[in-house]
């Protein structure tokens, strides 16, 4: 089967669905919360608990290694592995601090959040945009394009043809 490029209308489709379907996730999410905020009970005493936890830290685990293996491998897939493993390192440094909040377990959790796991989260962050930033780079060098590229955070998806900016 011979490569055929996408269209830039067929980019455009699938981009507006994907942004459509995005923000009914937020309409729906926003009211949410907010029925969470104001119904669940202060606290709960939970069931299979040690599952949870081990579960949680299994999956930790996995992402981390996935991460280590594909950046020994140097595979372009490190990229979405590191920011998968940040977000759970966050979410493992908020369930610890909020579930020991009032508890003289705080202590323990606030050190690992601190100097552990948000300090963990912002390495796999920031390598993640260098790696970005990096294989932009060798893209346009490659493309021959003289001009230096943007910043990760203003680069077009995809390097489609531009539209107006909506900042």
């Amino acid at each position: 089967m011979a490569y055929r490029p996408l269209s830039a209308d067929f980019i455009r489709r699938r981009r507006r669905r994907a942004l459509e379907m995005l923000l009914a996730c937020l309409a729906v999410l926003v009211p949410w919360t907010i029925f969470l905020a104001v119904s669940l009970p202060d606290q709960y005493r939970a069931h299979h608990w040690r599952l949870t936890w081990a579960g949680f830290d299994g999956l930790l685990l996995i992402a981390m290694s996935l991460t280590v293996y594909l950046g020994w491998r140097r595979r372009q897939a490190v990229i979405p592995a590191a920011i998968a493993t940040a977000t759970l390192l966050i979410c493992d440094a908020w369930f610890d601090l909020t579930l020991d909040l009032g508890t003289p377990d705080i202590w323990w959790s606030l050190a690992s959040a601190v100097l552990v796991e948000l300090p963990l989260a912002a390495f796999f962050l920031t390598r993640a945009f260098i790696l970005i930033s990096l294989t932009i780079r060798q893209a346009y060098t490659q493309l021959g394009i003289e001009e230096p590229p943007p910043s990760v955070l203003k680069l077009p998806l995809f390097g489609i043809s531009r539209e107006p900016d909506r900042d």
